[in-house]
């Protein structure tokens, strides 16, 4: 267990410097680029996207959601309730935002708590079977386990540079799997392992 632990902080490390290494320049026209799949998305009206406020070198993904809510999604941002829990807040149009933490904004207490149908994942790194390394804390895997048990599956795409793709995720059974992984080079889908 310490060993699967050191390896993925290890991962994690490497996939987060050459991250942060990309040129801010080139990070804001990949982000834009990658905004362009919005139409490979299928989009019901009213469908709720949970999206994600970027922090320090992350994939601005706002653009992409932007582009969702022009197909019908309602959007909501995670929001931090404590040290194991997020939530995930609706997302509106002139709506204040406040400090998330982290270098991040969301939606304040007044605004709903939605249930994401399609989840757009932020991470720190990924392989090519869909296993994703997150930043450590668990507040995904956690929110999608809460998920699950109401008999919820929302579909799930992790968003990253390529350059954050690694050999392979040292992965235990309560490690959630991405359906579908969105870089600069397009989006991919992954065969779930049952």
């Amino acid at each position: 267990m310490a060993l699967h632990a050191q390896l993925k902080k290890q991962l994690r490390q490497e996939a987060l410097a050459r991250r942060d290494a990309l040129d801010a320049i080139w990070r804001v026209e990949a982000s834009l680029t990658m905004a362009e799949a919005a139409s490979a998305i299928d989009i019901e009206p009213g469908m709720v996207v949970s999206g994600f406020w970027p922090m320090r070198s992350e994939v601005d993904v706002r653009p992409l959601m932007f582009a969702l809510r022009e197909k019908g999604a309602r959007l909501c941002l995670p929001a931090i309730l404590d040290k194991t829990t997020i939530v995930f807040r609706e997302l509106v149009r002139g709506a204040p935002l406040i400090d998330m933490g982290f270098g991040t904004a969301g939606p304040g207490e007044e605004a709903d708590v939605l249930e994401p149908a399609l989840m757009l994942m932020p991470l720190a790194a990924f392989d090519a079977r869909g296993h994703r390394i997150g930043y450590g804390a668990g507040y995904y895997d956690r929110a999608i386990d809460r998920l699950h048990r109401r008999n919820l599956t929302p579909r799930l795409i992790g968003i990253a540079f390529d350059c954050q793709l690694v050999p392979e995720v040292p992965n235990q059974d309560h490690d959630v799997q991405l359906e579908e992984i969105l870089t600069e080079s397009g989006l991919r889908g992954f065969p779930l392992a049952l």
